[in-house]
């Protein structure tokens, strides 16, 4: 084929356009215009055939025998009104967990066909076992993913203890919830902090006891990055089922090095649930479209339902579903080729997911406005009114949404680098020419999954956008995290159609992986430096520096073998006083003293340790009026200084000698 400088020279123009997009972003008028003529010349090179998009997969003409098991049904649907009774109490127990887990397996079993496969991997697997002699062969291609797994490896799990470096207040409560977990509160769903799903809470205390790391910010980071890691997987087949395995692979890379899900996965909150069961449920539901396998759609709905004890953003993947089965059955209702199963596999789907959230569904029958509290507080209430007309903020809020691909990102801190494009330059650059060959692909051949890729980006990002009472918090990398999941994969059919255009064999193949690496190195420099530098440098300067606390609790407690007598006056917008607890290794105490309380410490013997707000700088945030108190009470005291290496994150240490 000819040399594919039109697709070379699109993909130059929106890579420069995309780096006027980069903060402080003063170029982006000009980027605009670059972006422009970028996709006028993606036309030309369309219009010459160079820039082609990997195949779809053809569809199964397969039918379903709507055959089911009768016995395991009954006891299934028996079972599962049993359970939802016992959860009554909102807590998991012994019991009534093994009668929710056997209704669950019971309704699998009703419905799960039996076609050979698993049979004859049994089968398979025991013929190995019984050889005497094992022989493991690794492809060039298994040892690519291998490489690529330890490079996803290395970006979440490299310096997970100080990446962030503080907790906030989130954190507390969330050390608290697995606090209550450990004293054997069991809860079905953690009423704390406007109410939260349980699924990390167990996860946590899970990773404290495995890796001995116990109720600290370190569990929360460990614990969230393992998940993180664990989406990888899935996000590698789901690029292979709709691109082939090239791009999967590719997928798998922009999301291993990518700064949006190493972000969501380091700080410690629920946040990489969202991607974490999103990934599967998407696999498996368009694998059970495509094959029309009834299996595949069960374990959709079994990934649904575990998904949606994890983090409320997932609570949209039910509308998702929902669209891929409406736009599969709206592109081919006038074909023969149309499974008449449809409703029923999404029936199926639907109940599987159903017994799955059973406990919390009791929890929502029982109590609906705390179940609800926290997304009904975002769309708007009583309460909390919108700031303006629903209508005009929706608008605004999927506008601003859309854009944090390649533009803005948003202004929270905590789980981003701020008034940034979510995606480095490359990947920003692919998947917008991903989304525009997609959509020309769709025009000219009226495929549904073209169609749902692109649907699917707004409808995985409505979490963030429905804040609609605060619309300062959309965007939001953490309620949008599974947008990042057809964002990559778009990205990587681009790149995969790039690639292809060089052709094959002799300098054109060496060109094409000379450019595929060119392209990673530089995201993956990219992306490093937002995580590990810029990233890191923001959320020290924001939070607070808890931990510096927590080892001067420490040093009382090792020198006075207590730390009942240590206390910290809280200040406006200071620490969470109940974090140095948790460095110090006391996970379920308040270190409050509040100014007007301090006399009630002098009825406490032995020695005293007090920390107050100190900012030299600014005298009026500069807790002056608690050190004159403790002076007055405590005239014997001494007072020092703690130094931060932060500006502004100094405190007072006030020390009281033994009497």
């Amino acid at each position: 084929p000819p040399f594919p400088w039109r697709s070379l020279l699109a993909f130059l123009l929106a890579w420069v356009a995309q780096a006027t997009f980069e903060p402080p972003q003063t170029g982006a008028p000009i980027g605009l215009a670059l972006y422009i003529a970028a996709f006028a010349v993606l036309a030309v090179a369309l219009r010459a055939g160079e820039w082609k998009l990997p195949s779809l997969a053809p569809t199964f003409d397969q039918t379903d025998p709507l055959t089911y098991r009768a016995l395991p049904l009954i006891l299934g649907v028996g079972l599962g009104l049993v359970s939802f009774g016992m959860f009554g109490d909102h807590l998991f127990t012994r019991l009534n967990v093994i009668v929710w887990v056997l209704a669950v397996l019971c309704l699998l079993w009703a419905f799960w066909l039996n076609r050979g496969s698993l049979r004859f991997a049994i089968q398979r697997f025991g013929a190995s076992v019984q050889q005497d002699v094992w022989t493991i062969r690794f492809s060039r291609w298994t040892l690519l993913l291998v490489a690529v797994m330890a490079l996803a490896f290395f970006f979440r799990f490299y310096q997970t203890t100080s990446v962030p470096p503080e907790p906030f207040s989130d954190h507390a409560e969330k050390i608290l919830d697995v606090y209550d977990v450990s004293q054997g509160q069991t809860k079905v769903f953690f009423t704390r902090n406007t109410g939260r799903e349980s699924f990390q809470m167990y996860w946590t205390l899970l990773i404290a006891k495995v890796f001995g790391t116990g109720l600290s910010f370190i569990s929360l980071k460990l614990g969230t990055a393992i998940l993180g890691f664990l989406t990888l997987p899935f996000i590698y087949l789901l690029g292979k089922e709709i691109g082939g395995a090239r791009v999967g692979l590719f997928a798998l890379l922009f999301a291993a090095i990518g700064y949006w899900p190493n972000v969501i996965s380091r700080v410690g909150l629920r946040f990489p649930l969202y991607p974490l069961f999103a990934a599967p449920v998407l696999f498996f539901l368009l694998r059970g479209l495509r094959m029309r396998n009834r299996n595949d759609f069960l374990l959709a709905g079994l990934f649904l339902g575990i998904g949606l004890h994890g983090y409320s953003p997932m609570r949209i993947m039910p509308f998702v579903v929902v669209a891929a089965f409406v736009l599969y059955w709206l592109h081919l209702r006038r074909s023969e080729g149309t499974p008449r199963e449809l409703p029923i596999w999404l029936v199926m789907l639907a109940l599987v997911s159903a017994f799955v959230f059973l406990p919390l569904l009791r929890y929502w029958v029982d109590d609906p406005a705390v179940f609800g509290f926290r997304a009904f507080t975002r769309l708007g209430s009583v309460e909390q009114p919108l700031p303006g007309p629903a209508y005009q903020i929706f608008l605004s809020n999927l506008w601003n949404a859309l854009g944090m691909f390649n533009y803005d990102d948003g202004e929270i801190w905590v789980h981003s680098v701020t008034h940034r494009p979510a995606l480095d330059i490359v990947t920003a650059a692919l998947f917008l020419i991903g989304v525009v060959l997609v959509l020309v692909r769709y025009i000219r051949h009226r495929h549904w999954l073209d169609l749902f890729l692109l649907v699917s980006i707004p409808l995985l990002l409505m979490p963030s956008i429905l804040s609609l009472a605060f619309p300062g918090e959309n965007p939001a990398l953490n309620r949008a995290g599974a947008a990042y999941i057809p964002a990559f994969i778009l990205a990587a059919m681009a790149l995969d159609g790039l690639l292809t255009s060089f052709g094959r064999g002799g300098i054109r193949s060496l060109m094409t992986w000379v450019l595929a690496g060119i392209l990673f190195l530089a995201s993956a420099f990219q992306n490093y430096d937002l995580v590990f530098n810029q990233y890191y440098t923001s959320f020290r300067n924001g939070s607070w520096n808890s931990s510096d606390m927590g080892k001067v609790i420490q040093e009382f407690e090792q020198i006075y073998g207590t730390a009942e007598t240590v206390w910290i006056v809280p200040f406006e917008h200071w620490v969470d006083t109940r974090l140095p607890a948790v460095w110090a290794g006391i996970p379920n105490r308040d270190m409050a003293m509040w100014r007007e309380n301090l006399s009630s410490t002098v009825d406490f013997p032995g020695p005293k340790l007090f920390m107050v707000k100190a900012d030299l700088e600014r005298p009026e945030v500069n807790d002056q009026a608690s050190l004159d108190i403790l002076e007055s009470l405590y005239p014997n005291g001494h007072v020092r200084l703690f130094d931060s290496d932060v500006p502004g994150h100094d405190f007072w240490i006030y020390s009281v000698p033994s009497e």
